[in-house]
């Protein structure tokens, strides 16, 4: 490591070394600057782009220019979201050109409540002039957790052509969920916990017993529908227990009793979704795969030093090793769009921009400021092999700051010097 001759400290001029500026988030801008991301992908077949908070405009314009790179000059083929499997199923088609506006109106109202409709937008556009079409993948459980029934709805529709003797059940399950929807988990765990004991037992056992003949009667129901349709049923079944267990989770972390690393549930079952994707696909296929910097990480997640999740990039990252790639998205700004609970909220959470105190010493965005680097990327790769970096164990989150060393949970870093809340959203 040279001596530091700037007066920056050591991590500041590590910083300034593998910073490499960008020209401009445009997504419809050249691509030229972004050629440096194609040395921290390598081959890897599933590249994650976070974002270390929703509902920012720099997030969404730099993931659609990644998202173009990518597609365009790396082969990517397959645009994985953090919104539900279920409802993605009903995307896909529109984003491959079937419908119009209406539709996307009608489908994306349950299954998109970061809206982002706009990306679906761009990918749809892609689509009509680009000779390498983009499939779009939903991940996570339906809602954002907040509930089972986007999932639940089609397996009961699925259970009246192969199993009508079990639909009594099912409709039992569909009658409960609706009795916690919500726009997303926020404001379905205090929904759950009106249930009582009682109600919140009988949903798991009627999900359960589903589950259970499900995977008995697979050759009976492979044998009056497909191979395709039981897969996606069966991993629609899968989408609502996980969505039971998570608002669990939620109510018990509102109520102070939640287990450590109990929310680890929803991000084990986005991680197998991006799995169940992979396995459907032409060999090679490659993914770009967009969610929170909070999933994407390879570390676990802990909050003031309590383990709340072990998170969907952790097991990519055992599954797919080289293959899978995490590149964070941050910024150095002074303000950010938080969330904030709200019972009366649709989502039951609303959101504000906030004002942030200075970086904390140690934080990416700190090394940012302390070497002057504005729109960049930072391959964090050489902080592993040939060049340690000094300690580097923080990055935002919302408005706090997340500890771990970070060059062990991504791979690379976006850094934007503007933060903008995202027009149109309604919560």
């Amino acid at each position: 490591m040279p001596s530091n001759t700037t007066g920056r400290n050591a991590t500041a001029d590590w910083f300034a070394r593998h910073a490499v500026p960008l020209t401009t988030l445009d997504p419809d801008a050249p691509l030229d600057d972004l050629e440096p991301l194609r040395g921290i992908i390598g081959d890897a077949r599933v590249v994650a782009v976070g974002e270390n908070a929703h509902f920012i405009h720099e997030f969404t314009l730099a993931r659609r220019r990644i998202l173009r790179f990518l597609a365009e000059r790396c082969g990517f083929t397959v645009f994985a979201h953090e919104s539900g499997f279920s409802e993605g199923l009903a995307l896909d088609p529109w984003v491959r050109g079937a419908g119009d506006e209406t539709d996307l109106t009608r489908i994306n109202e349950a299954a998109d409540p970061w809206g982002h409709g706009d990306l679906l937008r761009h990918i749809r556009r892609h689509n009509t002039t680009s000779g390498r079409p983009v499939r779009f993948a939903g991940i996570d459980v339906p809602q954002a957790g907040g509930s089972l029934l986007p999932a639940l709805i089609p397996v009961a529709a699925y259970l009246r052509d192969v199993d009508p003797d079990i639909l009594p059940v099912a409709e039992s399950a569909i009658a409960m969920a609706g009795r916690i929807a919500g726009g997303s988990v926020a404001s379905a765990a205090p929904a759950w916990a009106r249930l009582g004991t009682a109600g919140q037992d009988a949903l798991t056992a009627a999900l359960t017993r589903l589950k259970l003949r499900f995977q008995a009667l697979e050759p009976l129901y492979t044998s009056r529908s497909d191979r395709n349709r039981y897969d996606a049923a069966f991993w629609r079944l899968e989408a609502a227990l996980h969505t039971d267990d998570t608002v669990r989770g939620m109510a018990a972390l509102f109520g102070g009793s939640a287990l450590p690393a109990d929310l680890s549930v929803r991000d084990r079952y986005m991680a197998e979704s991006v799995q169940w994707h992979l396995s459907r696909s032409a060999p090679g296929t490659r993914m770009v795969l967009a969610a929170h910097n909070n999933h994407i990480q390879k570390h676990p997640v802990a909050y003031d030093g309590h383990l709340t999740t072990l998170p969907m990039g952790q097991y990519l990252d055992r599954a797919l090793g080289e293959d899978y790639v995490a590149l964070a998205l941050t910024s150095t700004a002074d303000h950010t769009v938080e969330m904030y609970p709200d019972p009366d909220a649709a989502l039951g959470f609303t959101i504000a921009d906030t004002a942030l105190a200075p970086p904390e010493p140690g934080s990416v965005e700190a090394a940012a400021l302390d070497a002057g680097i504005g729109l960049a990327l930072v391959d964090l790769r050489h902080a592993r092999h040939s060049d340690r970096l000094p300690d580097l164990t923080g990055i935002r989150t919302q408005s706090g700051t997340m500890t771990m060393p970070i060059a062990d949970a991504f791979d690379g870093v976006l850094i934007s010097p503007a933060v903008t809340m995202q027009a149109g959203i309604g919560v």
